[in-house]
């Protein structure tokens, strides 16, 4: 769709995974429905639920009840935020997709903005936080790093301060499905694939209620899998920092040589050859850790095991996976 056919005609989805948000369901509902209603758009709210513990996933059938314009997809197993954002996208028929969490630190009211800004031309519209929302000091300031050394290491950098909340043009979507990878970073894929693309500035609102779920090994994890699924280039820079030790044992040995030419005495060194033995030691296994984490992520690739299982789906027009269980399909 070219920007002169951006129109209130167009199709307008929202993609909106869910864990156990019982607690804000209902308040995310009454902002977002109004919203959408609000644009002109005809819409739709595409709903993954990540296989919740809690009452969320009778919540969301209450809603579409309600608002047949809701969809709603229930994972067979909790297989993560990046896995439910996969499928959002797989299932979103929309011209303008927005993807949002649920938990109101993604207001419902910036979308008349993103709207905007895309029917000026943009295919992509990042929400860029100048209040970051984050409950303590120390996780905005790991947050911070993290884009930080992101962007330091990787090929393609993303925007910093922006999360998952932005809209996607049809023609992203359509893109990021032709994508074959099982570790996937959203982020990472909207800014490698191209096109036009804008931020808008907003202030983060702090959680309502409840606490993040992301703890900081999670985060830890999540990390590692966004910046090795995006670049290759750690491989690369252990071979330098490779080739930066075995110098300095290089020249380490010389010195060494010449100390004992020069001055006639042994080089006494108990302790000084147990550091450098435990010191090399050490690096190797982080060597080798680097490369087993590459290869764990090809292992993951050549399986070609399914992203996500469908438990049920409703609303769904498109089929689901041929490997989805189609039991309260309607």
């Amino acid at each position: 769709m070219t920007a002169s056919d951006r129109s209130t005609a167009g199709l307008l989805t929202a993609v909106v995974p869910f864990l156990n948000e019982t607690a804000v369901l209902n308040a995310f509902f009454e902002r977002l429905m109004p919203q959408l209603a609000a644009t002109g758009m005809r819409h739709e709210v595409v709903c993954v639920d990540n296989c919740s513990t809690d009452d969320t996933p009778a919540q969301l059938l209450a809603w579409r009840e309600r608002h047949p314009e809701i969809k709603v997809v229930r994972f067979s197993r909790y297989f993560g935020k990046e896995a439910a954002l996969a499928a959002g996208l797989r299932y979103a028929r929309g011209d303008a997709v927005i993807v949002m969490d649920p938990d109101l630190q993604d207001p419902p009211e910036m979308i008349a903005e993103f709207l905007e800004k895309w029917r000026e031309g943009y295919d992509i519209v990042y929400a860029t936080r100048r209040l970051s929302g984050i409950e303590t000091g120390l996780k905005a300031f790991l947050n911070t790093l993290f884009y930080r050394f992101f962007n330091f290491i990787s090929e393609t950098n993303i925007p910093q301060k922006t999360g998952d909340f932005r809209l996607l043009d049809r023609r992203i979507i359509m893109i990021l499905r032709q994508l074959p990878e099982r570790s996937r970073f959203l982020r990472g894929l909207s800014s490698w694939v191209g096109f036009r693309s804008t931020s808008i500035l907003f202030d983060r609102p702090p959680r309502p209620v409840g606490r993040s779920k992301s703890n900081y090994l999670f985060l830890w994890g999540y990390a590692l899998d966004a910046i090795l699924s995006s670049t290759t280039r750690p491989l690369r820079i252990w071979t330098y920092i490779g080739f930066g030790v075995s110098l300095l044992a290089l020249l380490a040995g010389i010195a060494l040589i010449a100390r004992r030419l020069i001055f006639g005495m042994d080089v006494p060194g108990f302790a000084s050859v147990m550091v450098g033995i435990l010191f090399m030691g050490g690096f190797q296994l982080i060597s080798i850790g680097v490369v087993a984490e590459y290869v764990g992520r090809i292992y993951r690739e050549v399986q070609n095991r399914p992203l996500y299982i469908v438990d049920r789906a409703y609303g769904i027009e498109e089929d689901v996976p041929a490997w989805a269980a189609r039991e309260g399909q309607d």
